[in-house]
């Protein structure tokens, strides 16, 4: 193979590559702007609107950005653009730079991430099941799918909000070996039997009645985060592959265009 046939090749590639990154850009967009005009799917979700927000917000810029990149280095193979193949290098530079910088957070702080997701399900339990409708599905999915009771196991529905619901005594501040408290449907082994609404209804220290979940969810919330996260990071290490491949082919290109006259598509 020719010089000029290497250089061609070369192009068509990167112009592959780039469409790659203009089709995830796109839905990125189209995602989140969904996402952001559709009110039903928004409270569905969370009731933190704010943060909840910041994140379409971030991904509807990094969309934006990946989708100008693509177009910069697409047309600027594609055109043999010297100037858009530049443009299209250095932004991607500060892209994997971004990224680069965004791992090293998350690994940084796992730690405190992961103590915001125990934090977080001990709140939802003790707090919003039964007052926030969100979040009352959201632990009763978690509950039912990971089969699990309460953020460190059932006891911890003691004094909820949930749990003294109804009754005509005040919320418990404190809780001993004598408190009696109900568990909700989700933490039954089967809802629809009768020894689950027997077991519900438990006193702390007891031995757990076996139509209840006997694990805590946070620990299994976390090994599942643990199991996406390595799918995950392998799709952004694939993903970077392809970066790494557009820039180095860009930056080919655009030299092999400077050059005088070697290279004529």
């Amino acid at each position: 193979m020719s010089l000029i046939e290497c250089f061609s090749v070369i192009k068509y590639i990167l112009v592959f590559v780039n469409l790659i990154f203009w089709v995830i850009g796109a839905t990125s967009i189209a995602l989140s702007i969904w996402m952001l005009v559709d009110q039903t799917f928004l409270v569905t979700l969370s009731q933190d609107h704010s943060n909840f927000y910041a994140g379409l917000y971030i991904l509807l810029i990094a969309g934006a950005l990946m989708f100008i990149v693509a177009f910069l280095g697409c047309c600027g193979a594609y055109k043999e653009s010297q100037y858009m193949l530049v443009s299209f290098f250095s932004c991607m530079l500060l892209v994997i730079v971004a990224q680069v910088a965004a791992g090293a957070w998350l690994y940084v702080n796992s730690d405190r991430l992961e103590e915001l997701v125990r934090s977080s399900v001990h709140i939802s339990i003790k707090n919003e099941y039964g007052v926030i409708s969100s979040r009352t599905k959201i632990v009763d999915i978690f509950q039912q799918q990971l089969h699990c009771c309460g953020a460190n196991g059932s006891n911890d529905w003691a004094g909820s909000k949930y749990s003294n619901k109804g009754s005509n005594s005040e919320i418990l501040l404190t809780v001993n070996q004598g408190t009696i408290f109900i568990v909700p449907k989700s933490c039954c082994k089967d809802e629809k039997t009768m020894d689950c609404e027997k077991s519900r209804k438990m006193r702390i220290a007891d031995v757990i009645p076996s139509a209840i979940f006997n694990d805590g969810c946070t620990n299994l919330i976390l090994k599942e985060l643990r199991k996406q996260s390595c799918i995950f990071f392998g799709i952004i290490i694939t993903f970077g592959v392809f970066e790494i491949v557009g820039l180095i082919f860009s930056l080919t290109l655009c030299c092999a265009i400077g050059s005088n006259g070697r290279y004529k598509a």
